[in-house]
């Protein structure tokens, strides 16, 4: 069966540091006709389930554990008998959304996560947050890279457990040795390519500092 990837679009709050803001969030569904997983479990469980269909969710995937998204993750993981899956240097982050329910699973770097004929390598890339990570698929072409790399530069880091050098550490090694035409779905907004990023990276650290 062919292994497609599906965008959900999802609206809601991500706060942090006394502050709180509107966002829409990408929910990206990876999968076949028979079973998937969610790569970030954003606001709407009823949205996410409503995509899934009548598939089997074996595993919601958190890049980080920013509230905005991990917030629907438990819903949907009780609803859905799927297990979380979140690296355990994010768990500070987790435990201010959820204090009383941990994550099923920990993410490490260089683990592939196997589902419906994906195999997504994780990468860990902190710098946005702790326990970031990124998603690669070679077959696909594709890295689904949450809040760490974005149409246009890095994720944000100027709140609390953030750190620019480190972000901008995480994209120069883990990512941007990626093959140029990867595809980079990230967590909010537009989709781009590795190649289209990869000329900007020393903009981005004069930007920074």
């Amino acid at each position: 069966m062919t292994v497609r990837i599906e965008r959900l679009v999802t609206s809601g709050q991500f706060s942090l540091d006394g502050g709180t803001w509107d966002v829409e969030n990408n929910v990206w569904i990876v999968g076949d006709e028979r079973e998937v997983i969610v790569i970030d479990a954003a606001h709407d469980a009823d949205a996410i389930i409503a995509a899934v269909d009548d598939r089997e969710l074996t595993a919601i995937v958190c890049t980080h554990a920013h509230n905005d998204h991990v917030n629907a993750a438990p819903e949907l993981a009780a609803r859905t008998g799927a297990t979380i899956w979140l690296h355990p240097d994010d768990l500070p982050l987790w435990k201010m959304t959820h204090p009383d329910r941990d994550p099923d699973r920990h993410l490490l770097d260089g683990q592939v996560i196997e589902a419906a004929g994906a195999d997504l390598t994780v990468l860990h890339t902190p710098g946005h947050a702790p326990g970031a990570v990124c998603l690669y698929d070679r077959a696909l072409g594709t890295v689904f890279t949450g809040d760490t790399l974005f149409k246009g530069g890095p994720g944000a880091t100027g709140r609390t457990y953030s750190h620019f050098p480190t972000i901008i550490d995480s994209i120069r090694d883990k990512l941007l040795t990626l093959p140029p035409e990867t595809k980079v779905l990230t967590g909010h907004g537009d989709s781009t390519t590795i190649g289209a990023e990869a000329p900007h990276l020393q903009e981005w650290i004069r930007r920074g500092h």
